[in-house]
């Protein structure tokens, strides 16, 4: 299936980097010669969607620079979280996010990045350690998905990046069944969670110190605030 879906992909890079150069802008909405992609567009290329694509696809899509979508984002992660290892019910798309489309470049970033994580996944993945995906640890699971989607809403710098490959991680392993990968989700998220307390440390302290140095010029008192 990975390998499929590799192919699937770099064919639609192909096929976009050509378009890009020979369509008009009018003609550049259409999927099959298209410029701009949405996430109905990546959820087609993948053929049979799930609940595991779709939350890859957010992962994926909460690093790319969309302006006003971050917390779109979070809450289909979360509402994915809830009803996670059951049929996808694509209603929970909200239907704005549904028509972000991605610009040229990051469209073709993307779809480029898709199959080289497929085709990766292909020579790397296979179903093992099956225990890591029981019944019983679906609960796990969805809370997993739940922190990671907050720590993703979370305004840290570069905070989104250990979350997202966490939840790309567990949504391949899960399509996968390769346990594996899911205990390496599991390990990215644990640094994701670490970072996240650092940073909200670091930026405790940098608030401090920026009060202090008020206080000091000012001479008013700003430390109640703290």
């Amino acid at each position: 299936m990975s390998k499929q879906l590799a192919e699937s992909f770099r064919r639609a890079a192909q096929e976009h980097l050509h378009d890009h150069a020979a369509a008009a802008p009018a003609e550049a909405k259409v999927l099959g010669g298209v410029r701009d992609l949405s996430l109905p567009d990546l959820l087609r290329l993948h053929g049979e969607a799930s609940a595991a694509v779709l939350l890859l696809l957010m992962a994926v899509l909460s690093v790319m620079p969309l302006a006003g979508v971050g917390t779109l984002l979070s809450f289909v992660i979360f509402a994915l979280a809830w009803r996670w290892s059951t049929a996808l019910d694509e209603r929970i798309v909200p239907e704005r996010l549904s028509r972000v489309r991605l610009n040229a470049v990051w469209s073709r970033r993307c779809l480029n990045f898709l199959a080289w994580m497929y085709g990766l996944s292909d020579r790397l993945m296979k179903a093992r350690w099956h225990w890591a995906s029981h019944r019983r640890t679906h609960k796990g699971w969805r809370l997993w998905i739940a922190l990671m989607g907050l720590l993703i809403l979370l305004p840290l710098p570069f905070g989104n990046v250990l979350p997202s490959i966490s939840l790309v991680l567990l949504s391949l392993g899960w399509m996968f069944r390769d346990g594996l990968a899911l205990l390496a989700a599991a390990v990215v998220g644990s640094g994701a969670f670490a970072f996240a307390l650092m940073m909200g440390h670091v930026l405790v302290d940098v608030a401090q110190r920026g009060v202090a140095w008020l206080t000091r010029w000012t001479g008013l008192e700003f430390g109640v605030l703290f």
